[in-house]
């Protein structure tokens, strides 16, 4: 029973010191004047991504390669949103991405970092938990939430997490308290194109701290649903100041004025009467 175990624990270490050898030459170091050296992951042979909430007000990076090779790289774009920074090399590179890895709760993943001269190290752990699509507080579309049982320093931050087989799940980036969670790869690759051609994601901002309420019966008749979102802050200067919204509101359609198809009511005079809960 014990050669069996040691033989299995060998296994286990031999497929793991694979997995890592065959993901290594994805993991690179960004060095730039202004912060200490960080990790990033190759995402294409002329494409680097790595964590923008770490990564410093630069438009120029040199990217480090494992066996020492810096490549100057320029800032393409960043989304904090999706806690992603694109680098785009000045020439390109020879490596072979990792294929896509399915997330599975309790499986073991590695993720990989660099130091300041591109030598890579490896951190072992495993899926902790696993969720649906989730938005992060910048606004921005995960398309799954995989949270790993281990924590993560700014300068790990943005390397590549690969399953036990090698198989790309995808960036690292540290949570609350440093907890590392996992940028997917569909994700990254959803967003690189509109980030690459105009160095940003575009997205809407209401400039409101909203809560959800249930309307009262008689406005429920009215206006064809039972539910709105009660205005508990403004930001000031945001759209929604603009618009004239005040703190008590109650915001029931955005997007269009809400009067427009309403039997009964004809003009924008009438929407303080549904939407603001004093009246």
């Amino acid at each position: 029973m014990a050669d069996q175990s040691r033989d299995l624990l060998l296994q286990l270490s031999t497929a793991l010191a694979a997995a890592t050898a065959s993901a290594q030459s994805s993991v690179v170091a960004i060095r730039t004047t202004q912060s200490p050296a960080l990790s990033g992951t190759l995402w294409r042979r002329d494409l680097v991504v790595a964590s923008e909430q770490v990564f410093p007000n630069a438009d120029a990076a040199e990217v480090v390669q494992a066996d020492g090779t810096a490549i100057p790289a320029r800032t393409a774009g960043r989304d904090p949103g999706t806690n992603v920074v694109a680098l785009q090399l000045e020439a390109a590179v020879e490596f072979d991405r990792p294929g896509p890895a399915d997330p599975a709760l309790g499986a073991l993943v590695l993720t990989l970092a660099a130091d300041a001269g591109g030598a890579p190290s490896v951190r072992l752990g495993i899926v902790r938990s696993l969720g649906p699509a989730w938005h992060s507080r910048r606004g921005g579309r995960i398309d799954r939430r995989i949270g790993l049982d281990l924590n993560l320093s700014s300068r790990e931050e943005g390397g590549p997490v690969i399953d036990a087989a090698g198989a790309l799940l995808g960036m690292s980036t540290a949570g609350p308290h440093g907890r590392a969670l996992v940028i997917p790869a569909s994700t990254i690759d959803r967003i690189l194109p509109p980030l690459l051609e105009t160095g940003r994601i575009a997205r809407g901002w209401l400039g409101a701290t909203l809560y959800p309420v249930a309307l009262s019966e008689a406005v429920s008749q009215q206006i064809g649903q039972d539910r709105g979102l009660m205005v508990l802050r403004v930001a000031e200067g945001g759209p929604a100041a603009a618009a004239g919204v005040i703190a008590g509101d109650i915001l029931v359609i955005i997007g269009e004025p809400w009067w427009a198809d309403r039997a009964g009511s004809s003009s924008p005079s009438d929407r303080r009467v549904l939407a603001n809960s004093s009246n």
